[in-house]
């Protein structure tokens, strides 16, 4: 087996329920096509999905050319690919992509000229523009999961912030009506007394004619006292009606401000814990876009 070069892309990030990326490795290779052994070069990616690098790859090899990939025994060949990053000229690939549980093992051979493969005896230029070539390809995917894992925390983080949102607006609305059924119940009670004052008149007035319809004579006069008084029944029932609604108005209201005082300590608990998620969901978040970062940065 010839010298192995490996390239550390990332940095271990330890942190609890996070998967702290590992580093991608290029060695120099053999793959085994058929019956015989092929010189050529092996990357190992970690994390990613199998079916979907797969099909990156054949994506890859094929782009340019007219040429299709073709599997059998899970062995790849194609003839006449473009890899102009490596060569101008056409080139065939044999490869091979090895499920290794927490990441993939993908193996290439590289044919240049017939018989003629990449590897460090025909030239360390295109061993180095090939392992350049496989580490892009493997940086590209690494990078495409990360995303998807920066873009999963995030929305967990906007899930968190809705909620708080939520909270918030609540807390807000039953501060706004407690101040609201405070200023009501300042307005009944001083309607209370006007209806009270109005009621002892009205109570009075009736005592008072009806102790002069008592000394009244049959006639038109004391039929239009009893008329009266009987207005001022109406009004007394009226104002009695009145404020039975205003002292109903009251004791809501007071029982709505009990509910709402009692209840905003508890939001405000809720509050304070979902702020904590908040922020612990940010700190996961940031773990994950350094990771991201990481990768994007090495060159």
């Amino acid at each position: 087996m010839k010298s192995i070069s490996i390239f550390l892309l990332l940095i271990l990030i330890p942190f609890f329920g996070i998967k702290a990326q590992n580093p991608i490795l290029i060695s120099e290779d053999s793959l085994k096509v058929g019956n015989n052994r092929l010189p050529g070069l092996s990357v190992i990616i970690p994390e990613i999905e199998y079916e979907n690098t797969l099909k990156n790859w054949i994506k890859e090899l094929q782009t340019g050319t007219k040429s299709t990939v073709v599997t059998d025994n899970g062995e790849m060949s194609i003839f006449g690919a473009l890899l102009k990053s490596i060569t101008e000229n056409p080139v065939n690939v044999y490869s091979k992509l090895i499920d290794q549980d927490s990441a993939l093992n993908l193996q290439v051979a590289i044919e240049m000229k017939k018989d003629q493969y990449v590897e460090r005896a025909t030239g360390e230029a295109e061993v180095a523009k090939a392992k350049s070539f496989l580490l892009n390809f493997a940086k590209v995917q690494y990078v495409d999961l990360v995303t998807e894992q920066v873009k999963a925390e995030e929305n967990k983080l906007k899930d968190i912030e809705k909620e708080l949102g939520s909270l918030e607006k609540d807390q807000s609305g039953m501060q706004k009506s407690i101040r609201s059924n405070n200023k009501m119940i300042s307005s009944e009670k001083d309607r209370l007394i006007v209806l009270n004052n109005e009621l002892t008149s009205v109570s009075a007035a009736i005592l008072e004619h009806n102790t002069q319809l008592s000394a009244m004579e049959a006639g038109d006069i004391k039929d239009e006292k009893v008329k009266y008084i009987k207005d001022l029944e109406k009004q007394k029932k009226k104002t009695l009606k009145a404020i039975s609604s205003s002292e109903n108005k009251i004791s809501k209201a007071e029982k709505s401000i009990d509910n709402a005082t009692r209840a905003i300590p508890k939001i405000d608990n809720t509050q304070e814990r979902t702020r904590k998620r908040i922020a612990d969901q940010e700190a996961v978040l940031q773990r994950y876009v350094d990771k991201l970062n990481t990768i994007k940065a090495y060159k």
